[in-house]
């Protein structure tokens, strides 16, 4: 099945999303209301074919010129969509500082969709907290990311005031996610982590290992030789059975720690060898784990490096001296 041929199939769906219905109201919708910054006509059409089918409304259209000025006399709203195609980085940081103002203002939710080599201005504001990361995207993708940040904003309005409903909507949000899930694959034609092997927790559990008296220093062309080894994998198996990013981003940023070197945003997004969005969702999710520490640019206020924290330093450095006791070099 090609893309259009998924477009179409979502055309013709029941598409209910966003109008939940409430009791006493079985003829009003709710539907999360968007207001778009974009510069380019196809950014314009992408953007109101996807709110349409994600079943929110668009309030306005502002280009980025204006972005400063118009998103200062935003009252409220529900999602903020940018889409920063042909965007320059100069006008871009500017819009993107207004953003993250009126979000933190109106308690929007951020979607955005970029181009690969805007990946580090974009995370330097944006990485963390309520936002969608999307590089590249789809349709079915950004329609999947608009559903899922209405629900949320519809789940947060009615929480203090409809107990029972908000419990509903966050059934409903559950389901969204799951079809969000459902069109990026299908998007991609490969499993996104569903019935692959690292599904299935394994019955095996590693043997106690003693914990040498002196730490051994762990050599970063040793780490190097195991990310290395780990990519050999690749050429013998599926890449779509080791879809999991994260132990390869905790690899490459020991090693870096370990040389002196900086990382930035981009830099891991191509070392954990996946798709932008998917490393930037890992990225957000080993940050929120603890594991992930963000550290500005000095020299550039629109890059941040990315490192380890001292819990996951520790934990690697762990990790390498009972692999050393056990006389392995395998990862």
């Amino acid at each position: 099945m090609d893309e259009s041929g998924i477009n179409q199939g979502i055309e013709d769906m029941e598409y209910p999303m966003p109008g939940a219905h409430f009791q006493g109201e079985e003829t009003r919708r709710v539907a999360a209301s968007v207001v778009v910054l974009c510069d380019t006509p196809r950014a314009e059409q992408t953007a109101r074919e996807s709110a349409t089918l994600a079943g929110t409304r668009i309030n306005a259209m502002i280009p980025f010129a204006d972005a400063e000025e118009r998103l200062a006399m935003q009252a409220a709203l529900d999602i903020l969509l940018i889409d920063a195609e042909g965007v320059d980085s100069a006008t871009l940081d500017t819009a993107l500082d207004a953003t993250v103002r009126c979000a933190e203002e109106t308690g929007a939710q951020i979607v955005a969709a970029f181009t690969p080599d805007q990946i580090d201005i974009i995370a330097a504001r944006l990485l963390g907290g309520h936002v969608h990361l999307l590089c590249e995207p789809t349709l079915p993708e950004l329609v999947s990311a608009l559903a899922v940040a209405g629900r949320r904003m519809v789940v947060a309005f009615h929480d203090a005031t409809r107990d029972s409903e908000s419990d509903r909507l966050a059934r409903l949000n559950e389901e969204v996610a799951r079809i969000a899930e459902t069109l990026s694959r299908l998007t991609r034609m490969t499993p996104d982590g569903g019935g692959n092997v690292g599904d299935r927790t394994a019955s095996y559990h590693a043997p106690p290992v003693q914990k040498p008296l002196h730490e051994p220093e762990v050599d970063a062309a040793r780490v190097r030789d195991l990310i290395r080894a780990r990519r050999l994998r690749e050429r013998f198996f599926t890449d779509e059975l080791f879809a999991d990013p994260a132990w390869d981003m905790l690899l490459d940023l020991f090693a870096a720690e370990l040389e002196g070197n900086q990382v930035s945003v981009s830099s891991l997004c191509i070392a954990a060898a996946v798709p932008p969005t998917t490393a930037l969702r890992w990225i957000s999710n080993l940050t929120d784990a603890g594991l992930l520490q963000r550290e500005a640019d000095p020299l550039d206020r629109r890059r941040v490096f990315l490192a380890l924290t001292p819990k996951a330093t520790r934990a690697m450095r762990d990790y390498f001296a009972a692999l050393g006791s056990l006389g392995s070099s395998r990862g």
